[in-house]
């Protein structure tokens, strides 16, 4: 906790602007007392020479000598006087001890594991650059920059995933609050903890069904590209299904309109399986077939019924999320159905043969 505390200050430094601009490089600062004592120190006492010659540089560069002049003093590179004055100006002494000969220091794995993930939590946009996203070749720029540590973008690539990197596609979301949250999912909680024969649980929600193909990865030869052939015109078809919380058993019904009318024939087939059940609980999200007057109605005629309304932009707490994931990656993906009729004869035996779910093996199903 302490490193990750002594980095957060490193790298919130960096987002300050500390390179010396040219005129700040041209323009001979004031150099007080004490300033002019501790360089003339370095100069006499201290054993490392390579910082005696800086130090010195920086001393002949406050009496008024010209970086030429200071050059050829100290037979040294006008280039090389020019990088000591520039770094002893962003970070008084301690600039001038970047890039000392000698051995380099070896940082312990989990010190650079944390220095990464302490890095991903920021954006290179917090560090002045225009990219929205990290690339190796930025983080090995910035962990230079901040920390004087020189790892090279392939060594990065090679050590991100060794600490839990990878490289991910992001999902979208909304900065809205429910204030309700906590009480919901405790109210969820609670249902699924009761959960028995007589009074089963489930999750519920609604999927679409695209004749145009969704488009995902697929095993192919390098370099070569497989093709899907899409129908041309799109069409849609509807599905509403429910997860038995306990069993994973599936119950569905389809339609060509996405309306209440195909949320209450899901409800009809719920009760028709579960005749005998005192109370059926679906967990739903806040779409707006759930909350419709003609919905309300059909559910104050058939108490056994309650609604669970899930929180705001939350769908990661709905689990059949899952089965719509695995839906579309089983079948709906790459297919290559040239009407609506064959892929829904698919996605059909799809969902009479997935229960229970998870756990069914309908990834090697025939």
């Amino acid at each position: 906790k302490g490193t990750q505390c002594g980095l957060r200050d490193l790298i919130s430094r960096q987002t300050k602007p500390k390179t010396p601009t040219a005129l700040s490089m041209n323009t001979l600062p004031f150099f007080t007392p004490q300033a002019l004592y501790r360089l003339k120190k370095i100069v006499q006492w201290n054993p490392n020479r390579p910082l005696a010659r800086r130090a010195n540089a920086i001393l002949l560069w406050a009496q008024g000598k010209s970086k030429a002049e200071i050059a050829r003093v100290l037979q040294a590179a006008r280039s090389s006087v020019n990088r000591w004055i520039k770094w002893y100006l962003a970070d008084d002494l301690d600039g001038l001890q970047a890039d000392l000969p000698g051995k380099k220091v070896r940082f312990p794995p989990t010190f650079i594991g944390e220095l990464l993930k302490l890095l991903i939590s920021f954006r290179p946009q917090d560090f002045g650059y225009q990219r929205s996203r990290w690339s190796s070749e930025l983080l090995s720029i910035v962990i230079r920059e901040a920390l004087n540590i020189v790892l090279h973008s392939s060594t990065i690539r090679r050590w991100l995933p060794k600490h839990g990197i990878v490289w991910r596609r992001a999902a979208p979301t909304l900065q809205i609050k429910d204030p309700d949250k906590e009480a919901k999912l405790a109210a969820i909680k609670q249902a699924l903890s009761s959960c028995d024969a007589e009074n089963p649980v489930f999750y519920e929600d609604e999927v679409d069904i695209h004749l145009n193909p969704k488009i995902g990865a697929d095993w192919g030869l390098r370099g070569q590209q497989r093709k899907v052939i899409t129908p041309g015109q799109n069409k849609k078809h509807f599905l509403a299904g429910a997860l038995h919380s306990s069993s994973g058993q599936v119950t569905y019904v389809g339609s060509t309109s996405k309306n209440t009318v195909l949320f209450i024939d899901l409800l009809r087939a719920l009760r028709r399986r579960y005749r005998s059940a005192k109370t059926i609980t679906l967990i739903v999200d806040n779409y707006i077939i759930h909350k419709s007057k003609v919905a309300e109605k059909w559910l104050k005629n058939n108490p056994k019924f309650k609604l669970l309304f899930l929180p705001v932009y939350s769908p990661w707490h709905n689990k059949i999320e899952l089965l719509w994931h695995s839906l579309h990656e089983t079948i709906t993906r790459n297919h290559t159905c040239r009407s609506m009729d064959e892929l829904m004869e698919r996605v059909e035996h799809f969902m009479d043969t997935v229960s229970p779910f998870p756990g069914g093996g309908h990834g090697s199903k025939r």
